[in-house]
């Protein structure tokens, strides 16, 4: 029989009563029995650097990704046909420092950390086609001292997969996934979950992803808060510590929020930025109208 004890039942309370009052905060804090303990609304007229880091470079991710990411790429604004204030990542055909395309990534390392809870973002995707990359993800908070992957890599949400592309279910397949331990030649420790959505989640609305962690289990979510019963898309279990391999020593301390628009890649399996087939007009952008973390 598998022992409950006390944190992994307050967050199994927790996720019996998500979704029950919308998207609210309040309604989070009060009928949940949560605390917002760190946000960005991204209301304000630029994007608050507080909070935020803006990667600059062309490394390509570590994934022969083709983009260079820019300070130019990342802008507060509105979102088509929506009157929120969302911080927009865009997307750019257009070659600079030897990369074909532009775009943004931030992080909130050095400024905000957390261990444990409930973390959500509403973004609205760009239609991924052929090569973008969409993620909404984390890692933990100690890599400029250990590196990657022995500092963790939580993805909660990723869109573009090559698995997508090749049976033309772009819009609904996607995926979670954890990667981990130490690197032994070009492979390392990793666990993912992918399948298609029940509906299109690049349909120029709005989508909630919820990450519900605790020292025991990974979670995580689409839409909890219209349909609070539906399953989890990614769990893993984290509580075993038993071997220095186990995953429960990776993922039981901080980790701080990455969010990111990249363009081709190891993920997409595409290279060439002629067969990248999601740009419309030369650019598209990803659309983040929150993200809110509660314990």
């Amino acid at each position: 029989m598998k022992i409950i004890n006390a944190l992994s039942l307050y967050f199994a309370v927790c996720l019996l009563l998500v979704g029950c009052n919308g998207v609210e905060k309040e309604n989070i804090e009060n009928s949940y029995g949560l605390k917002l303990v760190w946000s960005d609304e991204f209301d304000n007229p630029v994007l608050n650097e507080e909070n935020w880091n803006i990667e600059i470079n062309g490394n390509g991710g570590g994934n022969n990704e083709l983009q260079y990411y820019r300070k130019e790429n990342i802008s507060i604004g509105k979102a088509p046909n929506h009157n929120e204030s969302c911080l927009i990542i865009t997307a750019t055909k257009e070659p600079f420092e030897g990369k074909p395309a532009n775009s943004g990534r931030l992080t909130t390392l050095n400024k905000f950390d957390f261990l444990y809870g409930r973390i959500e973002a509403r973004i609205m995707l760009p239609k991924t086609a052929d090569g973008l990359w969409p993620a909404f993800w984390m890692m933990g908070s100690d890599i400029q001292q250990v590196g990657w992957p022995a500092c963790g890599e939580l993805d909660i949400m990723e869109m573009g997969n090559s698995y997508g592309i090749k049976n033309n279910c772009q819009e609904t397949f996607m995926n979670g996934a954890c990667h981990w331990g130490k690197m032994d030649g070009s492979s390392h420790p990793y666990y993912a979950m992918d399948g298609n959505a029940p509906y299109s989640v690049q349909d120029g609305k709005f989508h909630l992803y919820t990450l519900i962690w605790s020292e025991n289990d990974i979670k995580c979510y689409l839409d909890l808060d219209i349909y609070p019963e539906v399953e989890p898309y990614f769990s893993m279990c984290i509580s075993d510590k038993s071997d220095p391999s186990n995953p429960g020593n990776y993922f039981n301390k901080p980790n701080f929020i990455l969010l990111n628009l990249a363009v081709g890649g190891n993920f997409t399996g595409i290279w060439d930025i002629e067969k990248i087939t999601a740009f419309e007009n030369q650019n598209t952008s990803m659309y983040i109208d929150y993200v809110r973390v509660y314990q």
